[in-house]
């Protein structure tokens, strides 16, 4: 999508500091940290939020999954971590492209706060 902020960082079209990258999924730091370590995990294929997963694209979804337990190793995110979507704006979703927050290193109580 043109006008979209994740896929014009996705296509290197505005700088990141990228943490992972295949043919699928792209991950980048947080520029608002919530944790020590926190990425932002996205399909390069742009998909609005976790409403519009469907039959044709959640393969995708899959391929960011595979892609977080690869980070997560990279990262050496042994201690654990936290995986957190939103979906629409009163879940507090900003940018209109899927995209999954990775926290870790240090401790996540639940619920959050």
């Amino acid at each position: 999508m043109a006008d979209c902020l994740f896929c014009k960082i996705a296509a290197g079209e505005i700088p990141s500091s990228k943490i992972y990258e295949d043919e699928s999924v792209y991950a980048f730091s947080d520029i608002n940290p919530q944790a020590p370590f926190h990425a932002i995990v996205i399909p390069k294929e742009h998909i609005a939020s976790a409403d519009d997963i469907n039959a044709q694209n959640s393969h995708l979804i899959a391929k960011v999954f595979e892609a977080i337990a690869k980070i997560a190793v990279q990262e050496n995110l042994e201690d654990g971590y936290r995986v957190v979507t939103n979906c629409g704006k009163d879940a507090g979703q900003t940018v209109g492209h899927i995209h999954f927050h990775v926290l870790a290193r240090r401790y996540l109580q639940w619920p959050p706060g």
